[in-house]
């Protein structure tokens, strides 16, 4: 099928759109298709730690306008997972504002006692006494989860460690395994379809890595898209067991008439 003509698009974000603060070539041209051609889209991002409000300012900054609406986050697939589980519950989180929050939204509360989860995402404001009381609640029974099993991220400043990284600490101390929601889990791509009202057939998932975008349309059966605007090169695809669905240089070509 040509690639057009699908319904939804399920689309990453760093490496895809932008490179931290730098806008990637045919973005701008992607997203005003996408609107023009009233497709039905999702930014999915394994990110925690921006709430979809946050990133849609950031995109606006980067001259792109979209609704925050248009944003799903390993945080919101987080909580409601959590949700699911145990409604109203509680949990101890390492992590930033934007997981803060999605907990918040879905009735979950803040524990440092006696949570039933410790969830661990992307922070800069980690540190060994958090830790500690991490370790020790997980001993105590509290369930281990990591919004996505990302082990490194980009950043301006190069690479920097992510959630599997970070929560490594907590796994080790205390032989308990976290449960990790976001890509390539299909629990998020699940969810990501259910919020566009789409099936499976009508979608496709861009990204720019094979560990996670690529693999995560594979297990949930979606067509794939790998652009090499970002992690994965041309020569890096050999080195895995399955392939995508297309390659292209950036989300641009999907634009008729761009390739």
């Amino acid at each position: 099928m040509d690639i057009s003509s699908k319904k939804a698009f399920l689309c990453d974000m760093d490496g895809v759109i932008y490179h931290g603060n730098r806008l990637l070539a045919g973005a701008t041209e992607f997203v005003a298709w996408l609107k023009r051609e009233e497709k039905r889209f999702l930014f999915l991002t394994n990110s925690s730690e921006r709430s979809p409000r946050e990133l849609s300012q950031k995109l606006a900054r980067l001259g792109i306008e979209v609704h925050e609406d248009n944003f799903y986050t390993s945080a919101l697939a987080t909580a409601a997972f959590v949700s699911s589980q145990i409604p109203g519950g509680s949990a101890y989180v390492i992590g930033d504002a934007g997981l803060v929050k999605a907990l918040y939204d879905v009735g979950f509360s803040m524990n440092d006692v006696n949570p039933d989860y410790v969830i661990v995402g992307e922070t800069r404001s980690y540190g060994y006494e958090r830790i500690t009381h991490a370790i020790q609640l997980v001993l105590r029974g509290a369930r281990l989860v990591g919004t996505n099993p990302d082990l490194t991220g980009p950043s301006e400043e190069g690479i920097v460690p992510a959630t599997r990284a970070l929560i490594a600490p907590i796994e080790l101390a205390t032989g308990r395994s976290a449960y990790f929601i976001g890509k390539p889990n299909p629990l998020i791509m699940r969810n990501a379809l259910r919020v566009l009202g789409s099936r499976r057939e009508e979608a496709v998932i861009i990204g720019d890595r094979m560990d996670t975008d690529i693999i995560a349309g594979i297990e949930s059966e979606i067509e794939t898209i790998l652009v090499l605007s970002g992690v994965t090169r041309r020569e890096d695809i050999e080195h895995f067991p399955y392939r995508p669905d297309h390659i292209l240089d950036g989300v641009g070509d999907i634009v008729p008439g761009k390739e």
